[in-house]
């Protein structure tokens, strides 16, 4: 598995509070949340790299 790579963010507090309640809603922590939604909306929009594909941005 590829390391994962550690990045601050800026978000406004009502928003991460909202992903807080929604990540605890499924038994997940607020950082595992955040991946989530973001994989869910790149696979949405077709832009999840598919698995063996190699990904430059690393």
């Amino acid at each position: 598995m590829a390391a994962r790579k550690q990045y601050p963010l800026r978000i406004d507090p009502e928003v991460w509070a909202a992903v807080g309640r929604w990540a605890a809603d499924d038994m997940r922590s607020a950082n595992g949340q955040v991946e989530w939604i973001l994989r869910d909306a790149l696979r949405r929009a077709g832009r999840l790299p598919k698995k063996g594909e190699k990904n430059d941005d690393q």
